[in-house]
């Protein structure tokens, strides 16, 4: 096949099927609004181009050549797709179509990111969701090369790297899990005295930097060194780690739905004067760079409580 079959038009594919459904010149140069000598000529020069015949012609009668009969669903459908790529274009810039690749921290995935997934996906049926779990170091480093659309990463207040925009989504306070049997275990609410020596289960600091930095400050606050017994990278995995006996975990209070047995959660009642921690829940995207279908997945965020 010659070179010049890459420049084929689609105004010759229209004529080719408009012919090859009349089976006539004349009829099909009527329905394209033109003489029939162009378009015999515009037919030959399919021909020539495609170095195949594609109709059988005589003086009474023009059939489709094999070639030509297996030929025409496939021009028909170029054609049905190249006439939608205009409206699918229009719903792509709206957000209705397309894809949305979205990292999330695993507390994001016990009761927030459910609800506002399965609202989204009912919407917009036709965006792929494409969800990936990942610590927020990774997420980070996923939105710097691109990999990401967006992330949902926990924080605590105040988080706000160059170069990336994000929306609160949620806010929640800290609370200390501990052992089940722990002797602490038996009081509805502990004071932070009480807390400051016991042995702890965390996160590394590269997984979380801003949270981590937080809980370590209220033990600098109190000029208190926190004995770090062992570190873990997902949330599940802390507590599970606090389960087992090997120590207590400040976590989000979203940590309850894991729901392990042989863990209780308190609530840690802080002098007066100094605020409880909270920690946060944001969608974050690089910045110029929040795709339509992005904006679409935003409007189903919940709005975070007061």
């Amino acid at each position: 096949m010659r070179n010049e079959s890459a420049s084929i038009d689609l105004r010759l594919w229209r004529q080719f099927v408009a012919v090859a459904e009349e089976l006539h010149f004349g009829r099909a140069a009527i329905r394209l609004h033109m003489t029939q000598p162009p378009l015999t000529q515009a037919i030959a020069h399919l021909e020539r181009l495609l170095e195949v015949r594609l109709f059988d012609r005589s003086k009474r009668s023009v059939a489709l050549t094999p070639t030509g009969l297996a030929l025409l669903p496939e021009a028909i459908d170029l054609l049905t797709r190249a006439e939608a790529l205009p409206v699918h274009a229009r719903a792509a810039a709206a957000g209705e179509v397309g894809r949305l690749r979205l990292a999330f921290v695993s507390t994001a995935g016990y009761s927030l990111l459910p609800p506002w997934v399965r609202a989204f996906r009912e919407r917009y049926p036709a965006v792929q969701l494409d969800l990936l779990e990942a610590t927020g170091d990774r997420q980070l480093q996923a939105l710097a090369q691109g990999e990401i659309d967006a992330g949902l990463m926990l924080h605590s207040p105040g988080f706000s790297p160059p170069g990336l925009a994000r929306r609160l989504i949620a806010r929640e306070p800290l609370l200390l899990a501990l052992p089940e049997h722990h002797a602490l275990a038996a009081a509805s609410a502990l004071a932070l005295e009480q807390v400051l020596d016991e042995p702890l289960v965390m996160f590394p600091r590269r997984s979380l930097p801003s949270l981590y930095d937080a809980i370590l400050g209220i033990y600098q606050a109190q000029a208190h060194t926190p004995q770090v017994a062992q570190e873990a990278i997902q949330m599940q995995t802390i507590v599970n780690l606090v389960s087992a006996g090997l120590g207590v975990a400040w976590v989000p209070e979203s940590v309850r739905q894991f729901q392990r047995q042989g863990v209780a959660y308190r609530s840690v009642a802080f002098k007066r004067g100094r605020q409880a921690p909270v920690c946060e829940t944001s969608l974050v995207w690089r910045e110029g760079h929040a795709s339509p279908a992005l904006g679409r997945f935003s409007e189903f965020a919940p709005e975070p409580a007061a």
